[in-house]
């Protein structure tokens, strides 16, 4: 398709010219939700501490994969973001979708588990929101959403560390809502149960994957938070469960 042609078949989806941030977004679901946004019109930056993603990102101009961003790094993430705000002259919303999991039980655990999951879940989602502000004040308005988890809710065997930052995510979440409110900016966060991902199939292998939720269908729920539809929603913890 031509991209005047192919500008013409975006201009009426619900995303269309806005410029959304995705970390994480060399993994699986960042990957997915690149996709799935580009779809839906969005012009899509991709955010990774992997210097490079597997996967060819497209060419045409809308689609731009930074590697070697180290997001728990107040200046990275503002490198980072002024080169996306320059290569596009935008920025509209984040989506923080960087992040880890470990499972360990408390007795005989190592506090470094506990630093490590802070760093990659919270430290992450804390420090490029802050970074994004003055981009979304100089739009006038945009949209924040994180990746929290329903272990936020309740924390099962050997996730406490996984649960504790994640459950910081969630609050980090309603205070950023509250906090800007009255500036044009909605803050909300996905809570997702077992995504089907390749390394939860292998850690997982008697499960029945077809409970889980999967990357394209927790995309799509992102997708909405993030658009004009969505405009009346913020402060909230979505659950997204699947059947699980």
């Amino acid at each position: 398709m031509s991209s005047s042609r192919q500008d013409q078949a975006f201009e009426d989806t619900p995303l269309h010219a806005k410029v959304m941030v995705v970390t994480g977004g060399f993994g699986v679901l960042g990957k997915a939700l690149g996709q799935h946004l580009r779809a839906r019109g969005a012009r899509v930056a991709l955010l990774d501490r992997a210097e490079t993603t597997q996967e060819k990102v497209n060419d045409d101009g809308d689609m731009l994969a930074l590697g070697g961003v180290d997001l728990t790094s107040v200046e990275s993430a503002n490198v980072a973001l002024r080169q996306v705000a320059e290569h596009f002259g935008r920025i509209d919303g984040l989506v923080n979708v960087a992040g880890g999991f470990a499972w360990e039980t408390l007795e005989g655990a190592s506090l470094a588990t506990w630093d490590h999951l802070y760093q990659m879940n919270l430290r992450t989602a804390v420090v490029a929101s802050q970074a994004i502000l003055e981009h979304l004040f100089a739009a006038q308005g945009g949209r924040i959403v994180n990746v929290s988890a329903q272990a936020s809710i309740k924390a099962a065997l050997g996730m406490g560390a996984y649960a504790a930052s994640k459950a910081g995510v969630a609050r980090l979440t309603e205070a950023l809502a509250e906090e800007l409110k009255d500036r044009g900016i909605t803050v909300n966060a996905v809570l997702p149960s077992i995504i089907d991902t390749p390394t939860n199939r292998a850690d997982m292998p008697e499960a029945d994957f077809s409970r889980w939720v999967s990357p394209v269908q927790l995309a799509s729920v992102i997708a909405f938070l993030l658009s004009d539809e969505a405009d009346a929603v913020t402060g909230a913890c979505l659950p997204v469960s699947g059947r699980v």
